[in-house]
């Protein structure tokens, strides 16, 4: 089975727990029974080789996401990066083009495309493979997975299906009507649409070519930045006659807003968290390293990382992403390819970060023009090389480099530090990147 999966996001609706580098979908809130915790990604790449441990999955998402999933996943995990946010359609295209070009993926297979971020069960990924047996038929040309509805929801678009058996061929797509017309919908048996479809790589590929004008997965991949936005509904789905739906009837939930997110935690706690015995229906998820202390509350989420705090009935959180649009500040905190990056103090011509590097693994050897910086190492042992000096370093250590000097540290063991960047023009951008010696 071939399955892409989808993850975008800007994360503001889980906002603090979230931003533009770390999406919901990162967040590791569901517990184990190790009592450790994972995130949405990994629960559902684990779901899906529960269910066929031969399937090759493909994750659709931007570069700053990258570090995140290998960090999650592991390095072997195919990913299908785009270079910028351009919609759905083509991120797909994209997908569809690197499965074809780059991992050899036959034209006549079936692609099951999926959002990274559904809270399902297993019965899901049992639909998914018959989604995917389907579309090998060829019966039609896009099999979508459409959601029983349990209420006339205004945020899902809806398919319309000419009957009631298990696969159905679709009438039409009506998208995200208001509350009264979805009740008309569902009374004609319509379906949510679940954002889950497949078709044959060929199909895709002949879209593609259709709508864009490129040549193979890298000539792709160089226009990427000038496609226009555009979704997979609208650039494909709603032009195409011949659609047939399959009816899910298990669980799904879509965790986009705090509310949703609530009802899938095991637990009313994560995090260094104190609720008293008067609390109902609180949720707190506390990413700090200080104690929430939460008392008389009422249906209210807490949301509590280096980000912000988020305190909020939980209906009304659903409303939270045009205030979280008006905040503009440095992003807190990070995931790296080689570890986590979490900003503790920002002043003026001054940013201190708190740096962990995971065994093994090095920061790129860079200089940055602007700014100086001080490492002081706080645990582990590992070894910088500054302007081609190598030395060893361990708790205690102090290292210092000037504006342009070339620099890098690698983690022998975990190695935790503090980084203090001094200057004028403290930017992200100032940074430029170099090969050691002896790389290729």
């Amino acid at each position: 089975m071939n399955i892409v999966l989808l993850s975008g996001g800007s994360g503001k609706r889980l906002w603090p727990l979230s931003n533009d580098i770390r999406s919901k979908q990162f967040i590791k809130i569901f517990k184990n029974l190790d009592g450790s915790y994972e995130s949405m990604v990994q629960r559902v790449y684990r779901q899906i080789k529960n269910m066929d441990a031969d399937a090759v999955i493909t994750i659709a998402t931007s570069k700053t996401q990258v570090s995140a999933i290998h960090n999650q996943l592991g390095e072997e995990v195919g990913i299908s990066v785009e270079p910028c946010r351009r919609d759905t359609f083509p991120a797909i295209a994209l997908a569809a083009s690197y499965l074809h070009d780059v991992k050899g993926i036959q034209e006549h297979e079936a692609i099951v495309v999926c959002p990274v971020d559904p809270y399902v069960n297993e019965d899901y990924f049992q639909a998914v493979q018959e989604l995917s047996h389907q579309a090998e038929t060829g019966q039609a040309n896009l099999v979508l997975m459409g959601i029983e509805p349990t209420y006339p929801s205004e945020k899902y678009g809806y398919i319309i299906p000419t009957d009631n058996q298990s696969f159905s061929k679709v009438e039409t797509f009506k998208e995200k009507p208001d509350r009264k017309t979805a009740e008309t919908y569902i009374r004609q048996g319509a379906l949510w649409n679940s954002g889950v479809f497949a078709f044959q790589l060929k199909y895709l590929l002949d879209k593609s070519h259709e709508l864009m004008d490129y040549v193979n997965y890298q000539d792709l991949f160089e226009r990427y930045e000038s496609l226009p936005r555009i979704s997979f509904d609208y650039a494909v789905a709603e032009k195409e006659k011949n659609i047939q739906a399959m009816r899910f009837q298990g669980q799904w939930k879509d965790l986009g807003t705090w509310n949703t997110l609530s009802e899938a935690m095991e637990e009313p706690a994560i995090g260094k968290v104190i609720m008293d015995e008067s609390c109902e229906n609180v949720h707190v998820v506390n990413e700090m390293d200080v104690p929430v202390l939460a008392m008389g509350l009422k249906d209210i989420v807490i949301g509590a990382s280096s980000e912000g705090i988020l305190i909020s009935d939980k209906a009304q959180s659903s409303f939270i992403k045009p205030y979280v649009d008006s905040i503009s500040q440095q992003i807190m905190f990070a995931e790296k390819s080689w570890g986590l990056y979490k900003v503790i103090d920002v002043a003026e011509d001054a940013l201190t970060v708190k740096i962990t590097l995971n065994p093994g693994e090095q920061m790129n050897y860079h200089s940055h023009k602007n700014r100086d910086e001080v490492w002081v190492v706080i645990n582990g042992t590992g070894r910088t090389i500054v302007e081609g000096a190598e030395r060893r370093v361990k708790s205690g250590d102090v290292i210092l480099m000037q504006a342009e000097d070339r620099h890098t540290i690698m983690a022998d063991s975990v190695l935790t530090l503090i980084e203090i960047q001094l200057g004028a023009e403290i930017s992200t951008q100032d940074k430029q990147k170099f090969k050691l010696e002896g790389e290729e």
